[in-house]
């Protein structure tokens, strides 16, 4: 596996040895040794991965005993085109940016099977900010490609939280920003609570994640175009280092909420809205709508904010916001950094069905041309 793993990154092949050879130590450092926990008498279930925006079936409330919540991931390196002659090397969960969002129970373990089959080039590993110990799973979870793991964790605080891929030193800003990143969320037992301690559902539940991209150019001012991943390795090192983006998007690429692909619901609905960005701060904003709960740093222990006009995301966490719909249309859910909405993505849009309400808004007098001037 040395060979291959000198080879696949081409001419960054000397540069990725030692970034290798430290994460194999951090997980020999950190495996553990303890006796296997005996938790035969729980009830085992599993649960279909789907991809974001769209959230695999799963209860509000849990019905009895905390359970073993089983899911199975596959990493896939793969070319992504994120706008138009803007191509990204990029490294998934799954095969999406984001990755998938797991939902389980506070209390319920999370049983994750994630295979890194033998066509990748890189070793890969997962981080659950929801998990303790281990860097979050991380050091236990190191695979190869041709290997695959089963990583085991009790989720024992309510909320959303990002996962993501952290190999080691500088591979794990590189595997995050080209998309290695996604969330669960571990609702409390008996379910969301809002600021007076009532029970509240939502109808649709939507996931967001946003990404920075760092793609090259060349002398021209041209995107660069890349074979695989191990190629496009010290170009975007040298662009990320800079830390301005070339794109800031929702859900791996310009327009991928947008247009045919927009979100859907209907007056009277009230929609849960996860938000994550793995790296760097956001301000997620609906134009149109607000938050009627938000929790903003993500965690359900904590009383939710009223009415946000906009609200922050913290990098490397999610949020959620729930909002009922008023009034049928569009409305755009924006990076409310408008420069990274409007000119580098980070823009979707809801199209809200149902019955308009002038005594919410009302167009007094329509546009008209103005006489005597």
């Amino acid at each position: 596996m040395l060979t291959r793993r000198a080879a696949l990154m081409g001419a960054a092949g000397a540069v990725s040895l030692p970034i290798f050879a430290r994460a194999a130590k951090a997980e020999e450092a950190l495996t553990p040794a303890a006796a296997p926990a005996d938790l035969s008498k729980l009830k085992r279930i599993r649960r279909e991965l789907v991809a974001p925006p769209f959230v695999h079936e799963h209860e509000q409330v849990a019905p009895g005993e905390p359970r073993i919540v089983e899911f199975e991931m596959t990493i896939v390196e793969k070319e992504i085109q994120v706008d138009d002659g803007a191509y990204l090397q990029g490294m998934t969960f799954n095969g999406s940016i984001p990755g998938p969002m797991m939902v389980v129970h506070q209390d319920d373990y999370v049983e994750l099977t994630l295979i890194n089959p033998p066509q990748n080039m890189l070793q890969h590993n997962i981080d659950f900010h929801a998990a303790t110990g281990a860097l979050g799973g991380g050091a236990l979870t190191l695979v190869n490609p041709g290997e695959k793991t089963v990583l085991r964790f009790k989720a024992t605080r309510p909320g959303t939280f990002v996962y993501h891929c952290a190999p080691g030193g500088p591979m794990i800003p590189w595997h995050v920003v080209a998309g290695m990143v996604g969330s669960i969320m571990v609702l409390p037992r008996d379910g969301l609570k809002d600021h007076e301690g009532r029970r509240v559902s939502y109808d649709r539940v939507y996931y967001i994640g946003e990404n920075e991209f760092y793609i090259p150019k060349d002398e021209a001012g041209v995107y660069k175009r890349y074979g695989d991943v191990g190629e496009s390795y010290l170009d975007t090192l040298e662009v990320m280092n800079g830390l301005v983006p070339s794109h800031v998007v929702f859900n791996g690429k310009v327009g991928a909420l947008t247009g045919d692909n927009a979100l859907k619901a209907a007056v009277g609905e009230k929609v849960l809205f996860v938000h994550s960005q793995g790296n760097r701060d956001s301000r997620p904003h609906l134009i149109g709508g607000h938050g009627d709960l938000v929790w903003e740093a993500g965690k359900f222990n904590n009383v939710p904010d009223r009415d946000l006009e906009t609200w922050f995301i913290r990098g490397g966490s999610a949020g959620a916001a729930l909002y009922e719909f008023l009034q049928p249309g569009v409305y755009a859910y924006v990076n409310h950094n408008l420069i990274e909405a409007v000119n580098l993505g980070a823009t979707a849009h809801v199209v809200v069905a149902g019955d308009w309400n002038n005594d919410l808004m009302e167009q007094v007098v329509a546009p008209t041309e103005m006489t005597g001037i």
